[in-house]
Formats: C-alpha cells, sequence, structure tokens
C-alpha cells in the first residue's frame, strides 16, 4: 500500500498553482507496442561526436494530479498526453487538436499525492472510494476538497483512506504502464516519471519532477511520507541500490522563497559535506524555464546584465512577492563556488532544463500555442479564445510585484466552473523545453545526457546550442571540418569539470556555437556568464561573446547595442531580415585567474519576436493589454563548465 498521510497536501493545494483548463477525454487509442531495442552488449558504442540535439518535455500534468482535475476541471489522461507529445491528433474543448511538431522525449509528471483518486471518482462512480466519505465530498465539491477538507477526512476515516490508497496504487501503475506502452526506441522516448510536491508555508515552492531511467518504483515517495528534501534523495538513493536510477528536477526556484538554494539544510542547519554529496547525486539538473517564469537570474540580483529583465513571476499566487535571494540558479552557482570551497563538494553543481509545468495534458511551447493561463497549451489554429474570452484575458492588470489581478468571467460556454474564475496571468509565459545532446533517441541515451548534464534549456524555441572547454585548443579549430570531434577529444561538453589545469596553461578556450530554431526566428549574440569567487563571496559578468549584423561592441561598457527589433505589432509579425542563422566563436576568458575557482555558461538569444498576449490581441482584434512586454527574445541557455584550482575531469 502507498502512504498517505498528513497536512502537507492542503498547504500546497491552497496555492492553486498552474491553473488549466478542462480537456474532454476521449477513449485511448492503442499505441503501437514497444520495440525492443537492439541490446547494448550487441552494440559498439556510439562516438560522442554522434550525439545530436533531441527536444523534450519533462514536466507536464493530467487529470490524474489532483489539481488538474479539481481546480481546473482538467479530464485529459497519461494516454492522451503522450499521444498529443508525439503528434497525434487528440480531442481537447470538444475539438481536434495537434501539437505543432512532434516531441522527441517526454514525461507525464502527476503530483504523487492523491494520484489518480478525483479521476477515479469520475470513472468509477459506484467504486468504493466514490462512495466513501472522502469519496463523497470529492465528487460533491471536487474544489473544496483538494484544498483541504480532505485532509481531516482521510485522518478520521479509515474506509475512505483504504479506498484512497487502492486507488493511488492503480493509478501509479497506470502512469507506469502507459509511460512503457508509448516507449519507442530511436523515435519517441518517454519516461515513467512523478511529482513530489511540497510546499512550505502553503506557500514556498520546493517541488521536484522526478525521472527514472527505465523502470520505476513499486510507489512513489511523496510529500505525505515527508516535505524534507533529503528524505526523497533517501529514497532515490535506496531505490538505486535495488537497481532502480533515477534523478530529482527542482523548478519553479523562483517562487521558493529563498529556499531552494538556501544556505541551510531543510532543519536549518548549515549544509555539511554528506547533504552537499547526497543533493550532487540525486539533483544534477535544475528547471529554468516554464510557464510560471524563468529562474535563471533576477534584475534585483543581476542589475548590470540588460537581459535578466526576462518573463518575470517573482509573485506567488498567494502570500506576496517570493524573496530573490536563494531562488534563482545563477546566484546558486555561485553559491555553489563558495560551499564547494569550504565542504569539497559542490550542491548546486547543476545543469539546465526547460519544460511547460501544463495542467491540461498538452505540451506545446511554440508562443503562439499559448493564450494565457487558463488554457495552457492551445492549438491556435483550432482553439484560440474568442473574443470575449481573449478580452477577458486580456484586460487585466499586473501590479508591481508581477502579479496579476484576477479577472471577472473569464469563461466560456465549454469550460469547467473552476476555470471561470482562474486569473490568466499576463505575465506568465510560454512553456519551455529541454535539450540534449546524445547519441540516439533512445532512454538509456537521453537519460545519460540528463544524467552527465550535457543539457541545454530553451524558453520554448528549438534553436540548437552547444559549449565546449578545454585548454590550449587551436585557433581557428571551429573552422575546419571534424572541429567537434576534436572538441570531446581535447576539452569536455557542458555540463563537465575542465580537465586539471597545468602549470604555464593559458586561460581556458571556450567553443561555442547556436543555431536557430529552423522553423523560428534568427539569433541576436551569445553571450557568455561568468560566475567566479572572490573572498568569501562571489561576482559574476556578463561577456558578448558573438553577435549578428555590423553592430560594433560599445568600448566603455563592453556591450553590444540591441539588435534590430522587426516586429510589427499592428500584425503581430516579424521578419528574419535581422540577426543569423548561426553563430559560432571560439572564446578565451581575458579576465582568468588559475588561482580562483569559477563556472561558465553560454546563453544564446533570439531577435525580437511577438509574445503572446500581442498574438492573441491581433488575432482577436483587441487593443494590446498594458503593463507587459509586446515582445520578447526567446532564449537558451547551456549547462555549466566548472573550473576548480587542482582538480579536473
Amino acid at each position: 500500500m502507498i502512504r498517505r498521510r498528513g497536512a502537507a497536501i492542503a498547504a500546497w493545494a491552497a496555492l492553486g498553482a498552474g491553473l488549466g483548463a478542462c480537456s474532454q477525454s476521449t477513449p485511448p487509442e492503442t499505441p503501437p507496442l514497444a520495440v525492443e531495442a537492439e541490446p547494448a552488449a550487441a552494440r559498439a558504442p556510439a562516438a560522442p561526436e554522434t550525439r545530436r540535439a533531441y527536444f523534450g518535455e519533462l514536466h507536464l500534468h493530467t487529470g490524474y494530479s489532483f489539481d488538474a482535475y479539481a481546480l481546473m476541471g482538467s479530464r485529459a489522461d497519461p494516454d492522451e498526453a503522450y499521444r498529443f507529445g508525439r503528434g497525434d491528433a487528440v480531442t481537447y474543448l470538444g475539438d481536434t487538436v495537434r501539437r505543432s511538431r512532434p516531441l522527441d522525449f517526454m514525461a507525464v509528471t502527476d503530483h504523487s499525492e492523491y494520484l489518480g483518486s478525483f479521476m477515479r471518482i469520475d470513472r468509477e462512480p459506484d467504486g468504493p472510494l466514490a462512495q466513501s466519505k472522502g469519496g463523497k465530498l470529492m465528487a460533491a465539491n471536487p474544489l473544496a476538497a483538494a484544498l483541504g477538507q480532505l485532509v481531516s477526512v482521510l485522518s478520521a476515516d479509515k474506509p475512505t483512506s483504504t479506498a484512497m490508497d487502492e486507488a493511488m496504487a492503480s493509478a501509479w501503475q497506470y502512469e507506469v504502464n502507459t509511460a512503457n506502452r508509448y516507449n519507442q526506441p530511436g523515435k519517441f522516448t518517454t519516461f515513467v516519471a512523478y511529482e513530489w510536491t511540497t510546499m512550505l508555508d502553503g506557500k514556498y515552492n520546493l517541488h521536484r519532477n522526478v525521472i527514472f531511467a527505465d523502470k520505476g518504483p513499486a510507489a512513489p515517495f511523496t510529500a505525505t511520507d515527508s516535505r524534507r528534501p533529503e528524505d526523497l534523495w533517501a529514497f532515490l538513493d535506496a531505490q538505486r541500490a535495488i537497481g532502480i536510477e533515477g534523478l530529482a528536477i527542482p523548478h519553479n526556484s523562483n517562487a521558493s522563497g529563498g529556499l531552494m538554494f538556501d544556505w541551510k539544510k531543510s532543519d536549518g542547519h548549515p549544509i555539511d559535506e554528506a547533504y552537499a554529496q547526497q543533493r550532487a547525486l540525486n539533483e544534477p539538473l535544475v528547471e529554468v524555464y516554464q510557464h510560471k517564469g524563468q529562474s535563471e537570474t533576477s534584475p534585483l540580483l543581476s542589475p548590470e546584465d540588460n537581459f535578466a529583465n526576462f518573463e518575470r513571476s517573482e509573485a506567488l499566487l498567494t502570500g506576496g512577492p517570493s524573496a530573490v535571494n536563494g531562488s534563482f540558479t545563477r546566484q546558486a552557482l555561485g553559491r555553489g563556488l563558495v560551499l564547494g570551497q569550504k565542504l569539497g563538494t559542490n550542491p548546486f553543481a547543476f545543469g539546465f532544463v526547460g519544460s511547460s509545468d501544463f495542467h491540461n495534458g498538452l505540451s506545446d511551447s511554440a508562443e503562439s500555442a499559448y493564450a494565457g493561463n487558463g488554457l495552457n497549451s492551445t492549438d491556435p489554429h483550432v482553439n484560440l479564445p474568442d473574443p470575449a474570452f481573449a478580452k477577458a484575458i486580456l484586460s487585466q492588470k499586473v501590479n508591481p510585484a508581477g502579479e496579476a489581478a484576477p479577472a471577472a468571467n473569464l469563461h466560456r460556454p465549454s469550460d469547467s466552473e473552476a476555470l471561470r474564475h482562474t486569473p490568466a496571468l499576463l505575465n506568465w509565459s510560454s512553456a519551455g523545453l529541454t535539450g540534449v545532446w546524445a547519441e540516439e533517441n533512445t532512454r538509456p541515451a537521453i537519460f545519460a545526457a540528463l544524467r552527465r548534464r550535457e543539457t541545454f534549456a530553451t524558453s520554448g524555441t528549438e534553436l540548437r546550442l552547444r559549449m565546449f572547454g578545454g585548454w590550449n585548443l587551436p585557433s581557428g579549430m571551429m573552422q575546419q571540418a571534424g572541429w567537434v570531434a576534436r572538441a570531446y577529444r581535447m576539452g569536455v561538453p557542458m555540463g563537465a569539470d575542465l580537465p586539471l589545469h597545468r602549470e604555464g596553461n593559458p586561460a581556458p578556450t571556450l567553443l561555442l556555437e547556436a543555431a536557430k530554431d529552423p522553423m523560428g526566428a534568427n539569433l541576436d549574440r551569445i553571450q557568455v556568464i561568468k560566475i567566479w569567487l572572490d573572498g568569501d563571496g562571489y561576482k559574476e559578468k556578463v561577456f558578448d561573446v558573438a553577435w549578428s549584423s555590423e553592430r560594433q561592441r560599445d568600448p566603455r561598457t563592453g556591450k553590444v547595442p540591441p539588435v534590430k527589433n522587426t516586429v510589427d505589432l499592428k500584425t503581430a509579425k516579424y521578419a528574419n531580415s535581422a540577426g543569423a542563422t548561426v553563430l559560432r566563436v571560439q572564446w578565451s576568458d581575458p579576465e582568468f585567474d588559475p588561482a580562483v575557482p569559477a563556472v561558465y555558461y553560454a546563453r544564446a538569444l533570439e531577435i525580437p519576436t511577438p509574445r503572446w498576449p500581442t498574438l492573441l490581441a491581433v488575432a482577436r482584434g483587441l487593443p494590446l493589454p498594458e503593463g507587459v512586454p509586446p515582445t520578447l527574445q526567446e532564449r537558451g541557455i547551456s549547462s555549466p563548465i566548472w573550473y576548480t584550482p587542482g582538480k579536473g575531469s
């Protein structure tokens, strides 16, 4: 049986995070049988230079998540989610919809808490759960039940508790089986996964998505088992010991109240070496882009970064603004250097991924496929919000903290009752994406890329970003055929530690390449973000290292001026007459000090394109909303490369 007790869920549910839309369920199609991959022992290992970029989704909810069902009215299930993700047509809000282009890999990460229980009552109204005291409460008022009433019933009513345990065990097996059925090696990779959901004080986000390499555990470890991340890591350690490999990915640290990357453990004591080692092993990645705001950095932390003010959402749905210190990944990289120097292990040595966190079961990262939080992903060719609904979405006011005020009458006739009072936050964003460099599109290859952090995160675009680092790399290397193979042999890819620095070596050289999304905008520039140890603290600096057109670096500031903005706000169209299709550069750190630990990562920016409120306003003949940017520069960031004096890969 799965243990489900305590009041942890009520606090989180009260947040109402990720408010989505009602999805009309259709009978699931039978997916093609999973193709057995050739045994690894029978194949020679592929050379690293054969790795290509694959794009995927590692954070998506269906109606099997209690909040998606009860708060947003979603009825999509994992079967529909995987079909939509691989490019099939599905029925949503009565329409036939399809993703703009198929994903390469995917994981459905439904909340493990109350997993599938509301859906069980919906589908089995005469079953034991539906007929229990708690089940009747859930059926009569799903919203009230999800917001906390169910917790007291569970603790007092054994029949409800027993039926809930059985329903959750059955739902977990269905999640596992569905992920395995849709896994097609070489074509579409799916992972067994879930979300561990804890919200301290009812407002500080410490959620983790848990991704398994192949088979999953008998039951997920949930926030009702423990609200401490350290206990989740201990669970993963125990699973690893019996051959079940997995990792946890924190998300929305921007809403963590400074707790995600605190100097302290969850018990309030300072981080020690054991904590650092356990976290580094179990959390090699962190999610930086998703629809509830980016977690890379804030202008409050990076005032010299001209591009830090991007897709900000530093206010929670409840509880007011979240503290920025301890909530953003760039700062965490700096804190990691400090802790690594002190403890010998860096607990914040993570790579980057991006996802959606959509709650309607449909993942699409195209800017045009997002129409506000109330709908999550849409098919803009089929079910774009009608004029009245679009007007309600776009007429909201955004306060200085970045949180939108609820809009009245935010509904369409086909939407659920819960959605009718759902604010579609104008400062929230379209979905992010995870890019990995892997030899093939299979579970072993994709998971290995995640584990070694050879990943990059994008704000939704499919631009391709690559970075290598090494010592004494030949000048002009990237202009020669076979440079990627040489880079793997002579250096390290993103996500790795630089080799040991030898006396007499110059500064490390980074090889950086960005290629535009084939269906998207041209590129503006590539930047290198450097964080280095400085006394008891750390500093950061952003370097423009490659850019398009004839712009010149400002000799006083060292910065490159903005790229031309081609967006026509009247038509919501842009032209690729500005920017470059590919940017490539070999760069050495002009301020390198071999005695100082440092970390580097790359950021590639596209030229400006219309943001989703602009696209929606123009499509429905409405004025542009006030208080939010009409355009954005989509982007991607690479996982870092670390330099530690006296150490190396």
